[in-house]
């Protein structure tokens, strides 16, 4: 019988992926252009045209490195921009791979460093590049209105705040969606960790092809463990140098050992310090729970609030994972926690279409009706409006930790008081119970994953509130503040804010696993590590001093998130989540990718809640 429905099931979706290719071929016309760039590199470039000529459209392009197949005039994508809503309303869509990818000619380069005041054709960046395309497609393509729009999703998100730097003035609304900003941390650093969760995307990014293709040329470069236990695979493997097993002709992994703190490699290719003069629309889209982008979608909506006066710049944030909001799932989860129903169809038709309809085919004088942040209280589990973010409707409070693993608003009162662990690099603690999420393409359901694993560890330390006697918002920035020490010399620091649901709370209908109970579940609302070495800076990282205490202070990202009457809030402090992040080697080495076997050693770890010394969390609670 389950076969049976198995097989019920794939006709279903075909005849449904079928039917979708079928509706586009009806109503859109293909073409394929190798479209010339200032200095005479060809961009492939897909165009879908509606085949209703009796009026004209807007432009809406995404410029991407992972391909814009299918490839072939005759042969059609089963869905066409950003979402189904859009797409019946009829837009020009266009599709460009970017240099050195797939079908356009040039050279890869990753984060393209951004030239700000170019002086010769010869010097090129994505903003460029955006700009030629679009001058040449207002030109080249019929029944347009001379208006444009682009959105992409993560590294697309990347082109698309890249793209919103053309300063083209047919450029008139842009979608920036899980954007990456900045590769130190975003993606494959945190604060400079390595996020060792990505080793098995390097041959993506790291592995040149000679001339234009359709084939996915690095799939000869990826790895084939011979486990499905990435946890044991990632121990197994040692130190960060031995990836040179796998990746020693891979350049973008050599790039990363060459460049270990935040120099000018990494620096440049930030594109945060370059979002001035945006004159046009912005909508910046982001997932509370995204693993790979969250710091992106928040810094560049901030950068460009602070940068743009004037500006229309929108923030949205959804209860999603990386990307989730650009698919319906009916019901809508993150791991365990169910959200409701079709939350990404509200997104879509509510708020993207909305924006792009408004900017692109209606008045564009910014009367959208939508606020500044539309974002989702990931507690209460709905949309709230705000017309700032952070909104100013918010007390900034910390939440100190306290002897016997308490957790209050009122500083510590003791003289003499720390809770301490022992930290084992050959026995890290896992980010997740869960094994088969560590040997992924990347990270994603850890963000809202069940924490009670990690709070009954002896090297993890855990501080929580009393039950509440009252629903509490926590609504914007989060700093932790930490008085530490160590009797090594360098260490990490993973800090977790955890929602620690009632006993008595029930399933949901929709528990995805069925040996998950969310009766006393330890929702981890938000986590972030930070290595000590670069406490004082990014650029020059200095070693601890044994035993001395030292200020370790670092933002998690924002929150919306309602802790309700009855649940607790909880901390959750260790120095290792592996293998989503490298080990620390406690012993400070100058570059922990070329540390060996025997720089890794046991150290202890304290964190100190005392009165001189007092250890918490600034939050900002609204009102």
């Amino acid at each position: 019988m389950k076969s049976l429905l198995f097989i019920y099931g794939l006709i279903f979706c075909s005849l449904n992926a079928f039917s979708q290719v079928e509706w586009v071929k009806e109503n859109y016309q293909k073409a394929e252009y190798d479209i010339p760039m200032r200095d005479g590199v060809k961009l492939h470039t897909i165009v879908y045209s509606p085949k209703d000529a009796s009026k004209s459209y807007p432009f809406l392009m995404q410029r991407t490195c992972y391909s814009v197949a299918p490839y072939g005039v005759d042969k059609y994508a089963g869905r066409l921009g950003p979402n189904k809503f859009l797409m019946e309303d009829k837009y020009i869509f266009v599709y460009q791979d970017v240099r050195g990818r797939y079908m356009s000619e040039g050279t890869w380069t990753n984060m393209t460093p951004q030239i700000p005041n170019k002086t010769s054709k010869t010097q090129v960046d994505e903003s460029s590049d955006t700009y030629d395309t679009i001058e040449w497609l207002l030109k080249n393509i019929p029944n347009n209105n001379g208006r444009v729009g682009q959105w992409g999703i993560s590294y697309p998100g990347f082109y698309t705040v890249a793209g919103a730097l053309s300063q083209h003035p047919a450029l008139k609304a842009s979608s920036p969606q899980a954007p990456v900003s900045d590769f130190f941390f975003d993606d494959f650093h945190h604060n400079g960790a390595f996020t060792q969760g990505y080793f098995m995307t390097f041959p993506v990014f790291g592995i040149q092809h000679p001339k234009p293709t359709t084939d996915n040329w690095w799939l000869l470069g990826m790895i084939q463990p011979k486990t499905k236990d990435g946890y044991q695979f990632n121990l197994d493997l040692g130190p960060l140098k031995n990836f040179d097993k796998y990746y020693k002709d891979n350049f973008f992994w050599q790039e990363h050992k060459d460049h270990p703190n935040y120099d000018e490699f990494w620096q440049k290719r930030s594109i945060v310090p370059h979002l001035k003069n945006v004159k046009h629309a912005i909508m910046t889209v982001g997932g509370w729970f995204d693993a790979e982008d969250l710091y992106g979608p928040l810094t560049v909506y901030k950068t460009l609030e602070r940068n743009n006066p004037g500006t229309y710049n929108t923030l949205v944030m959804g209860p999603f994972g990386h990307g989730r909001w650009s698919q319906e799932t009916g019901h809508t989860l993150h791991s365990n926690v169910y959200f409701g129903d079709s939350v990404a169809t509200f997104y879509q038709r509510e708020i993207e279409t909305t924006f792009f309809n408004h900017f692109l085919k209606g008045a564009a004088d910014g009367k959208t009706g939508l606020p500044d942040a539309y974002l989702f209280d990931t507690g209460k589990k709905v949309w709230e409006k705000f017309e700032q973010w952070p909104t100013n409707k918010s007390a900034k409070k910390t939440l100190y930790f306290q002897p016997n693993g308490k957790l209050a608003f009122e500083v510590p009162k003791a003289n003499a008081s720390f809770s301490e662990y022992i930290s084992d690099p050959l026995k890290p603690v896992p980010y997740v119970e869960d094994n088969t999420q560590t040997l992924g393409f990347t990270p994603f359901n850890y963000m809202s994953d069940d924490q009670r694993f990690a709070a009954r560890r002896t090297d993890v330390l855990v501080f929580e509130t009393e039950p509440l006697t009252e629903d509490m918002t926590l609504g914007g920035e989060i700093t932790v503040k930490l008085k530490a020490s160590t009797t090594g010399s360098d260490a990490d620091f993973f800090v977790k804010l955890i929602d620690v649901y009632p006993g008595e709370e029930p399933n949901h209908a929709y528990m995805p696993h069925k040996n998950v109970i969310l009766s006393n579940y330890h929702q981890m609302v938000r986590s972030e590590i930070m290595r000590a070495r670069f406490r004082n800076s990014f650029e020059k990282p200095e070693p601890l001093t044994p035993n001395k205490v030292t200020d370790i202070q670092f933002r998690l990202q924002d929150v919306l998130h309602t802790f309700k009457k009855g649940h607790r809030i909880q901390i959750q402090v260790q120095s290792t989540a592996f293998p989503l992040f490298d080990r620390n080697p406690q012993k400070y080495v100058p570059n922990i990718y070329l540390a060996d076997e025997k720089d890794f050693i046991k150290a202890t770890h304290r964190v100190y809640h005392q009165a001189n010394s007092a250890s918490g969390i600034e939050v900002e609670i609204l009102k």
